[in-house]
């Protein structure tokens, strides 16, 4: 696809290459930058921009919005492994039965994969290229900590507090301190369930890798659950999102709690000086936590914040840098959320923190197939399930930006 001299997306050959998009997208920006300029030049001098203008840069928005989730999809799929290569005798002759449970519903005499309620779980290497590519499209999970588990439930204690300690003079006495604070987060794993559907036709096709094929259909099903319930869940039988934690003004921050920075006005940035409350909420985090922070935010309001520059005339957003690179924001990785708000009175729209250490994922092992060829006949259903818990690991290392007077 091309920009023609109206900033406007047209479609390129078929055969468009991952350099070919990134070059696009990059001549996308500099298109976008250029009317922008043009349309603060107008703010500047007039006190208002023309509507032709203004309505020019958000349909540029929407074309680097749309070639950069062109570009992310290409990049997804070159990086696709197959799953056909070599395994070891054991795990090779496990995938040759599950692959007959699929097709032909053969329940061959291999405990090591068959579950109590009947089924079968599916191999090792196609669990993990389900697990691999739901962390390449859920953004929450590819930026939070995860932790594989075997039971039901995970359960961490942490120190919400150290122990106290003190100098003292070579002889002075040593009185007994103060223990430190400690408290117990539990993440249990509810179901997650997909449930794909095929032909038998379909099925008995010797070319079809039923392992890759079940990955395919249920990924994106599953990431589009997760990343839901990551950012808004409610904790009932799905994981507690992040947004759903009891948020308070940092300057009266306490364990228990996110913090938030407001920007003054309700339901917008500052009409001057904007990206002041941004720098505000970088600092809100402590330095041990920022070296590793991201932003987190749904594609509208990364469009707003597009336009912003600093003082010295730079634009704070960035486009990455190469094709499998993520883009920047005041020179820290920004994550699209499409479960993030947009921006209302009093919205929670901007993240900001070390999502590594700030939110945890707890995958249980194992993910599960049970064929089921009576339901929906003609078709063969496919009841593919996996359990996913996560809540707040750490409340001090996220930070939210409210747009709110205060």
């Amino acid at each position: 696809m091309t920009i023609n001299s109206d900033g406007l997306e047209t479609k390129a050959g078929a055969g468009s290459d991952i350099a070919v998009l990134f070059a696009e997208f990059s001549q996308a920006f500099e298109e976008f930058k250029a009317t922008n300029d043009q349309r603060l030049e107008e703010l500047e001098k007039r006190g208002s921009a023309d509507g032709l203008l203004e309505g020019k840069l958000d349909r540029l928005n929407a074309v680097l919005d749309g070639q950069k989730a062109a570009l992310d999809r290409a990049m997804v799929e070159r990086a696709r492994p197959q799953l056909d290569g070599k395994a070891a005798h054991g795990e090779s002759e496990y995938k040759e039965a599950f692959t007959g449970y699929v097709k032909r519903g053969e329940e061959k005499a291999l405990s090591v994969g068959v579950g109590a309620d009947g089924g079968y779980f599916v191999p090792s290497e196609t669990e993990t290229e389900i697990t691999r590519l739901m962390t390449t499209v859920s953004p929450i999970r590819a930026i939070a900590g995860v932790r594989q588990v075997s039971g039901s439930v995970y359960k961490r204690p942490i120190s919400v507090t150290g122990p106290a300690v003190g100098w003292v003079g070579e002889t002075a006495a040593r009185p007994t301190t103060a223990s430190q604070t400690l408290a117990e987060l539990s993440y249990p794993t509810t179901e997650l369930y997909a449930m794909p559907a095929a032909t038998a036709a379909f099925l008995d096709d010797a070319a079809v890798d039923v392992g890759q094929w079940i990955a395919d259909e249920v990924n994106a099903a599953f990431a589009a659950q997760e990343t839901t319930a990551f950012v808004l869940g409610d904790g009932v039988n799905k994981p507690k999102g992040f947004l759903t934690a009891n948020a308070v003004a940092e300057t009266s921050w306490s364990w228990g709690n996110l913090g938030y920075v407001p920007t003054g006005v309700a339901g917008s940035l500052p009409t001057s000086n904007a990206s002041d409350v941004l720098i505000d909420l970088v600092y809100s985090l402590k330095a041990g936590y920022r070296q590793n922070a991201s932003w987190v935010m749904n594609r509208k309001v990364q469009g707003t914040l597009r336009k912003l520059k600093d003082a010295d005339g730079n634009y704070l957003w960035q486009p990455a840098t190469t094709a499998d690179g993520k883009a920047r924001f005041m020179g820290f990785e920004l994550v699209e959320a499409e479960d993030m708000p947009n921006i209302a009175a009093n919205s929670l729209s901007v993240a900001f923190g070390d999502f590594r250490r700030g939110y945890l994922i707890v995958d249980r092992q194992g993910v599960s197939v049970l064929r089921d060829p009576f339901s929906s006949k003609p078709y063969v259903l496919f009841y593919t399930t996996k359990r996913v818990g996560g809540g707040i690991a750490d409340y001090d290392a996220i930070k939210l930006l409210k747009f709110a007077a205060s």
